[in-house]
């Protein structure tokens, strides 16, 4: 079972806010800013509440507040002038940050408020590439330490997925305007990462192609139907956790044997296992990708 983290350590908490731990010991020495708790082996713990108030004023610090003027004022209204500078349209090099206090409070009204402050005078490409890359980025090393619980992580990843549907369903409604390629956008079997396909499948469409979004856990005899309809296929995957190391070149070779009559296969993949495709016996038609940004230029 997945259980919402409850107490954190210092360490958690300079992960999540970005202060040094030396910084949050002193703040909480001179100003008395956060009250941890210790314990039997007296090591400070700190609630979920405090976390929630160092984002806080990790914001109010980042936006122009001196620290002394954040201890003065009452802690009942310190989320309330977070809230203010989070509303402001011209905030934006402070977004993770919010983002992040919208996620450790189960937050989506904070998460929308922030993301209307950014749509305000950026694209949704912009706020993809400068915010929300670097937020999920943030996110994967936060897991990992066991900073955050996945139901945090599930939490924002799917208020993101969101809001790339909505920019997707939004150009879904032009007739493709190339017909070069047609892309089908698909993960591996048991692969569940798909925000970073979602996003492609974003950019193909904003480019005028046709893309057909398959989605999660794809067998791959299930593509054998596409293959029917279109002689021009782009297949596009995402390969993060799967398949497995051992197994990805294995993989491949069984795609060359599925592709085989079929004319002029391509194969675009990026994500973290691609690393360990054996280059020396790679198919032809397989081309790999190490960025977002090199596979949407070659779109």
């Amino acid at each position: 079972m997945n259980n919402v983290k409850k107490y954190f350590s210092i360490r958690d908490l300079e992960n999540l806010s970005g202060i040094k731990a030396h910084t949050i010991r002193i703040w909480e020495k001179r100003y008395n800013l956060l009250s941890p708790e210790r314990t039997d082996t007296n090591i400070r713990t700190y609630s979920l509440k405090s976390l929630q108030k160092l984002l806080n004023i990790t914001l109010l610090y980042h936006n122009g507040y001196k620290i002394s003027k954040i201890a003065k004022i009452p802690e009942h209204n310190i989320p309330l002038v977070a809230r203010e500078i989070v509303a402001k349209n011209s905030y934006k090099n402070h977004a993770i940050n919010a983002f992040k206090l919208a996620m450790v409070n189960f937050d989506q009204r904070l998460f929308f408020e922030t993301y209307n402050s950014l749509i305000a005078d950026s694209s949704f490409r912009e706020i993809f590439k400068n915010t929300f890359v670097p937020l999920l980025n943030e996110l994967g090393l936060l897991w990992q330490t066991d900073t955050i619980s996945p139901a945090h992580e599930h939490f924002v990843t799917s208020l993101i997925k969101q809001k790339i549907l909505i920019h997707t369903e939004k150009l879904q409604h032009q007739k493709p305007i190339k017909t070069d390629k047609v892309f089908v956008a698909f993960l591996p079997e048991n692969e569940i990462h798909e925000i970073g396909l979602l996003y492609l499948n974003y950019e193909i469409v904003l480019r005028g192609y046709k893309c057909i979004y398959l989605g999660q856990t794809i067998p791959m005899e299930n593509l054998v139907d596409v293959m029917k309809y279109f002689d021009n296929i782009h297949f596009l995957s995402y390969f993060t956790v799967k398949p497995e190391k051992d197994k990805i070149n294995k993989y491949l070779q069984e795609f060359q044997k599925l592709v085989m009559d079929y004319p002029n296969p391509k194969l675009w993949l990026l994500g973290r296992q691609v690393q360990h495709i054996d280059t020396a016996n790679q198919p032809s038609f397989v081309k790999t990708f190490t960025s977002l940004e090199e596979i949407t230029a070659k779109l």
